[in-house]
């Protein structure tokens, strides 16, 4: 059973950064794909980036240059840096392992945590 734990979601104020940080169990981390979703009240979850095992990264057009999505495998850890954050950002944060080696942007997710609350002001 693989269990993902998300920290680092906070309130922030516009044009202010957040690092999300998602640790991972199990010894495989390190041979998957992970990816960063979000979902703000009343909204579908939409994807926001993705890694894959060997550090390829993709990222929604609404977050790139502003978000930085990272992997230490040493760690068992996925990062998401967050800079020139937007109220349009605040949203809960998920972070999901992948069915496989690459980066996807869909449904190609098996496990999910529980999810971290972003919250920016403007």
């Amino acid at each position: 059973q693989v269990q993902l734990v998300e920290s680092g979601g906070g309130l922030v104020q516009a044009g202010g950064s957040l690092r999300l940080s998602c640790a991972a169990s199990g010894r495989t981390f390190s041979n998957y794909g992970m990816g960063w979703f979000r979902q703000a009240p009343g909204k579908e979850r939409e994807f926001v980036a993705a890694i894959s095992w060997s550090g390829g990264t993709t990222y929604a057009d609404s977050v790139k240059g502003r978000f930085t999505i990272s992997r230490d495998n040493a760690k068992n850890t996925v990062y998401l840096q967050m800079n020139s954050l937007k109220p349009e950002d605040t949203a809960v944060y998920y972070c999901a392992r992948g069915s496989g080696r690459y980066y996807y942007t869909g449904s190609e997710y098996d496990y999910w945590g529980q999810g971290t609350q972003v919250t920016v002001s403007s």
